[in-house]
């Protein structure tokens, strides 16, 4: 009974991250790393950057069910969302979230760049504080003004790779936000 309990509880840690996001995330993180490597990124800063960029992604879905566990309990496709569906407490989902930030915060000062870092951070405070609590309740823009968190990973990445933000970086972030939106859409995506 207790290995079946502790693999419910990991499941529903795992599903607070919304796994299938942070995928599409680091797929432009990616991208970003050889457009500013200008070739093969060193395995090192590829490493640090997908895996402090997973931690922190995941870290703010955590507190986005932390913020929504209200209406996600009035939603069908979301009520049985861990906290919604009363598996893992409020304050478990968001301490879970703030900890995965921090050691991603952590990671990216000590194995990549501060500006990547700092940026890190940013696309985490767009999402819970612009797209969950600014947006979310208030417009049905919100997807496409909040979209804006995800376009940050070529932006991380650039920062992991050369110590700032290049042109390059800039038109890559305008190319996800400008793009990445309508295919979320169009593939419907509901995590």
């Amino acid at each position: 009974m207790q290995s079946v309990i502790s693999k419910n509880m990991i499941r529903d840690y795992v599903a607070l991250t919304k796994p299938k996001i942070i995928s599409l995330l680091l797929i432009t993180a990616l991208g970003g790393l050889f457009l500013a490597s200008k070739g093969l990124p060193q395995w090192q800063i590829v490493w640090v950057v997908l895996f402090a960029g997973s931690l922190a992604a995941g870290g703010a879905n955590a507190i986005n069910h932390f913020l929504d566990r209200d209406i996600d309990n009035i939603m069908q496709r979301t009520k049985e969302r861990p906290v919604a569906g009363k598996r893992v407490l409020p304050k478990n989902a968001l301490i879970f979230g703030i900890l995965l930030n921090i050691v991603a915060f952590v990671l990216l000062i000590l194995f990549a760049t501060w500006l990547s870092a700092i940026l890190t951070l940013a696309a985490t405070l767009v999402y819970v504080f612009v797209y969950t609590i600014g947006l979310k309740r208030s417009t049905p823009q919100n997807i496409v003004i909040g979209g804006a968190a995800g376009a940050f990973p070529p932006l991380i990445a650039w920062a992991a790779v050369t110590g700032d933000i290049g042109l390059g970086a800039v038109y890559f972030f305008a190319i996800v936000f400008f793009l990445g939106t309508p295919t979320l859409l169009g593939f419907g995506i509901d995590d």
